[in-house]
């Protein structure tokens, strides 16, 4: 099999004979291999202006035939193998193999591997290989089994993402950027989020209509921030490049402006004064008519982020932020934000609540449905009080659940599993998530490191396993220390800049996890059941709007492992695996 790294051995002759032998055989004019590179903690994709890596969906040409897309912890990026159901011998997928050095005789070598692999010749199945451990799992398959819709995958374009892209001043690699994401032949994502004025993940803090102050009509919002005349344009960009056929943009507000809050202040100790709920409902109907205004419809927006962080966690929360207790803001959105937007042209509207950690999530909408009777007793009085504090009612203008994934590691499963009993039946959603928010972690990217990525793996699995709808990730580049961030609460990102020189960019292994889950299940598939028949599996597999089915395989073991699927309807697949490696296979 062909390895990725193998296109730098080559000369400039063979590197021109490979561009037209992969755009001429089998019609995939815009599949280019990953230029993979050594970096401190494993391998990255490099990207600049002229060289990006692309996979063009793989096509079916008959029933039996599958597809199979793998990734490995050894350098495995996006590899297609094809097979059929119902063959006798097994399919071995031959993991990366480090380069030798260069010479004409190698490069040869290469090049006709590369032949055998956009063939459809990239594995044997005959194994000549002798594997030291290989263990073994059965799959079933079953697509009959119906569970939840997905809605999609995406990232977040913050400050932070606006202000590297425009360093970039080569528009070709903005744009491949824009397409490594959201492109038919990227990973295919249709969620975006953005925040409503900053985040932490900016220059600086700002909001919209700092100035005037104390004044309800906020015609400071009658015109775009210049900071969002830049990120709008660039947006707009990336919709115009990557072709995403519905871009659904979802909203969220880190802090109103500080004369709204009850601290003045852009962080610490601080709520919405109750005065200006109304002014704060109509600052988020301003803001949707003024995307609308310039061209970028807005498809959901949240309550607000992290509402604990200006209650509880002020302490270690130095960004901006602005608290709310449950039930404060339940009465928020029941009397002003729920009833502003239902009655505008926004109607439609989707309502994200919570949009903080899994483990404030079952206590935040219990305490929203709460009405406490001492002793049992109901008069007309206590009820009065009571509804004086809480708005059980909110929850109807509420349509799902965002969730950040920090602490997931710690807050298992259980806390998903009680929000589902006071929001059944809404569309639940993970808004964010990246690695080195923790102590123990390192605060900044660790270029290459397949181990970050497995954690990825885990968890989309997991959430998806659990009856979630989509994924929004964090930042979709951040630079190489993980900003800029304007209180250095620096992370890692799935994508890592060059600031030196500003001509690359490089893909982490984190990049091509979220792809094998994004990148074959568009918006409105929906999970189906598939059981594992040991702990040697995860996975987790959908029905597409096409009837195709798309199962994630992801082996997080030492060792080989030998999967033999069983689908309904399909039949039988026996597949062997490397150690540390994710596969997604699509069939009929």
């Amino acid at each position: 099999m062909l390895k990725c790294k193998n296109w730098l051995f080559l000369g400039p002759l063979l590197q021109l004979l490979l561009v037209l032998l992969i755009a001429v055989i089998g019609g995939q004019a815009e599949t280019v291999p990953c230029k993979l590179r050594d970096a401190q903690y494993g391998k990255v994709c490099v990207c600049t202006s002229d060289y990006c890596d692309y996979l063009d969906n793989p096509t079916l040409s008959k029933d039996e035939e599958f597809a199979l897309i793998s990734s490995s912890k050894k350098g495995l990026r996006f590899e297609v193998s094809k097979g059929n159901f119902g063959a006798k011998d097994k399919y071995i997928i031959k993991d990366y193999e480090e380069p030798k050095a260069e010479t004409a005789a190698r490069n040869v070598t290469i090049l006709s591997r590369l032949m055998d692999q956009t063939l459809g010749k990239i594995f044997s199945q005959t194994d000549s290989t002798t594997k030291p451990i290989t263990r073994s799992v059965k799959l079933k398959l079953d697509r009959s089994k119906l569970y939840q819709r997905i809605e999609g995958f995406g990232g977040s374009f913050t400050g932070a993402v606006s202000y590297l892209v425009d360093n970039y001043k080569a528009q070709d690699i903005q744009d491949h950027l824009y397409k490594s994401y959201y492109a038919p032949n990227g990973l295919g994502f249709n969620l975006l989020r953005i925040s409503i004025g900053g985040c932490d993940f900016d220059l600086a803090p700002w909001a919209y209509n700092e100035k005037p102050e104390n004044e309800t009509v906020l015609t400071g919002m009658d015109e775009l921030d210049h900071r969002d005349v830049l990120r709008l344009a660039q947006i707009k960009r990336l919709k115009e490049v990557s072709g995403v056929k519905n871009l659904r943009i979802k909203g969220a507000a880190w802090s109103a402006p500080p004369w709204m809050k009850t601290n003045n202040r852009w962080t610490g100790f601080g709520r919405l004064k109750q005065q200006y709920y109304q002014t704060w409902a109509d600052y988020h109907l301003k803001w949707i008519d003024l995307m609308e205004k310039n061209d970028l419809p807005i498809w959901a927006i949240s309550t607000g982020n992290e509402p604990m962080n200006g209650i509880l966690f002020m302490v270690f929360v130095k960004f901006m932020s602005m608290g709310w207790t449950p039930q404060t803001q339940a009465i928020w959105v029941a009397d002003n934000l729920g009833p502003t937007i239902r009655n505008s042209k926004y109607k439609d509207l989707f309502i994200f609540g919570n949009d903080d950690q899994r483990y404030t999530s079952p206590f935040w909408f219990k305490q929203v449905t709460l009405l406490v009777f001492p002793s049992g007793f109901q008069s007309p009085i206590t009820v009065s009080v009571q509804m004086n504090r809480t708005r059980p009612n909110s929850l109807q203008y509420i349509d799902g659940v965002a969730l950040h994934w920090y602490w997931d590691e710690i807050f298992g499963n259980s806390f998903v599993h009680s929000t589902n009993e006071y929001m059944a039946n809404k569309i639940q959603i993970i808004s964010e998530s990246c690695i080195g928010d923790k102590p123990w972690q390192k605060a900044a990217p660790l270029l290459g490191s397949w181990e970050r990525a497995e954690k990825y793996a885990r968890s989309f699995i997991s959430h998806l396993q659990d009856g979630f709808h989509g994924w929004i990730d964090w930042n979709i580049i951040l630079d190489e220390v993980g900003g800029p961030n304007y209180v250095n609460n620096t992370v890692d990102a799935p994508v890592v800049a060059n600031t030196t020189s500003y001509t690359e960019f490089y893909k982490q292994p984190m990049f091509y996890i979220m792809g094998h889950f994004s990148k074959l299940v568009p918006e409105g598939s929906v999970h189906i059941e598939a059981v594992a028949s040991n702990v040697n599996l995860d996975c987790v597999a959908f029905k597409r709007p096409d009837d195709k089915i798309v199962a994630v395989l992801f082996n997080s073991g030492r060792a080989d492992l030998n999967i033999d699927i069983t689908d309904t309807i399909r039949g039988n697949l026996l597949v062997n695996v490397p150690a540390r490696s994710i596969h997604t296979i699509l069939y009929n």
